[in-house]
């Protein structure tokens, strides 16, 4: 079955940077969106960034400025280039590709394992 592989979390200061990865373990047809979410200790998962196919991108109004979402349309790999990056974005990562398969009306889910990101000094 196909799953998301993440990578670039870490432990890291205020003010620093990051770059986040996703990359699919096999081609995936029929994708809507690729986006990140997080989810904080004793908190919901929230949506953070997300791209469309056709390169639009959406992000949350706490990190708008701070990160960026973009993919290697090569190898249909995912990053969140993070920055200026805060304690209060510590949070588990996790990427998303929602895809429509076999002729569906609504599309599906497809979720990383997630990746740790601990912003502190």
């Amino acid at each position: 079955q196909v799953h998301l592989v993440e990578s670039g979390g870490g432990l890291v200061q205020p003010g620093g940077s990051l770059r986040l990865s996703c990359t699919p373990s096999r081609s995936l047809r029929q994708i809507v969106a690729r986006g990140w979410y997080r989810q904080a200790p004793g908190k919901e998962r929230e949506f953070v960034a997300d791209i469309t196919t056709g390169g639009s991108t959406n992000y949350a109004d706490s990190v708008k400025g701070r990160f960026t979402i973009l993919r290697d349309y090569a190898e249909d790999t995912l990053y969140l280039q993070m920055s200026g990056l805060k304690p209060e974005d510590t949070a588990v990562y996790v990427c998303n590709y929602r895809y429509y398969s076999g002729g569906t009306v609504y599309p599906s889910d497809l979720w990383g394992q997630g990746t740790q990101v601990t912003v502190s000094s």
